[in-house]
């Protein structure tokens, strides 16, 4: 079966979208473009450098992004070349990565609620912002039709 515009529509699957990206930003330090771009190379499975090159080219440039993602954790060598047979090396998301998206999926399913104790570096409320981002935390773990 596939599904129409309506049905994801009547899920609200993006009515807290930014939200929860901005939560899950914060708290992994990770820029949008980052998570965005995990998420994009998780529905692949496996990559190349080539295949996040193309999938770069949406997102500010950020040379450094590449290194970065597979220093912290967020990607992982899943095969290595060997100059013969495999000519480049092949990537998935790590496990790391894999449980955050699908932990972002659940929140934005209404399955889970996005963490609101101290471990969350919003709820701190150091600035105006975190202080606003906390009420709209809150609001969205309220909202049971997300």
């Amino acid at each position: 079966m596939r599904l129409a515009a309506s049905d994801i529509r009547e899920l609200n699957l993006l009515k807290h979208y930014r939200i929860i990206r901005k939560w899950a930003c914060r708290n992994n330090d990770l820029n949008d473009a980052d998570l965005e771009l995990l998420i994009y190379l998780d529905c692949m499975e496996f990559f190349t450098k080539k295949d996040f090159e193309i999938g770069v080219y949406s997102y500010s440039w950020d040379n450094r992004r590449w290194n970065r993602l597979l220093k912290q954790d967020w990607i992982k060598v899943w095969r290595h070349r060997n100059r013969t047979t495999q000519k480049y090396h092949i990537y998935k998301v790590s496990f790391k990565g894999k449980q955050l998206i699908s932990r972002i999926y659940r929140i934005m399913l209404g399955e889970e609620d996005i963490n609101t104790g101290r471990r969350n570096k919003i709820i701190n409320g150091d600035t105006y912002t975190d202080k606003v981002m906390t009420k709209a935390i809150y609001n969205v773990n309220k909202d049971k039709n997300r």
